[in-house]
């Protein structure tokens, strides 16, 4: 494997982990002193289950690269209305719900893309050494 296609095929990978471990960090919030340990557990599992989702779509684009770019972008793509409206409604302000677009929404597009050039530069590797 070229080091280019090295970094292709890491960087996607890489950056989802990352991107999965900044989302559970809102499940950090249900931890309430108040309540009792197995209630903030329990919180803790419901507020987990967007990373477990985001977990389940990793694994499977690292064995099917072309699905889960798509998968990754669909994410990024579709829930961008949503989390827009949803902060646009909180905060009244424009730049700063295209800020958090930018932060939540827009990494997972890039890990799409990147998921595909890589199965296609694979592809393409595969097919020149025929």
């Amino acid at each position: 494997m070229t080091k280019a296609l090295k970094i292709i095929h890491w960087t996607p990978r890489i950056l989802c982990i990352m991107a999965i471990a900044f989302i559970e960090l809102f499940a950090m919030d249900s931890f309430d002193p108040r309540l009792s340990v197995p209630s903030q557990l329990m919180h803790f599992l419901m507020h987990s289950i967007p990373s477990i989702i985001l977990i389940i779509f990793l694994v499977t684009a690292w064995k099917w690269e072309l699905i889960g770019g798509m998968i990754f972008m669909i994410i990024g793509i579709g829930f961008s209305p949503l989390i827009f409206s949803m902060n646009y409604h909180m905060n009244h302000s424009v730049w700063m719900s295209l800020g958090i677009i930018a932060t939540i929404t827009f990494p997972f597009i890039v890990i799409g893309v990147l998921f595909m050039l890589s199965h296609f530069m694979k592809k393409k590797k595969a097919e020149g050494k025929r």
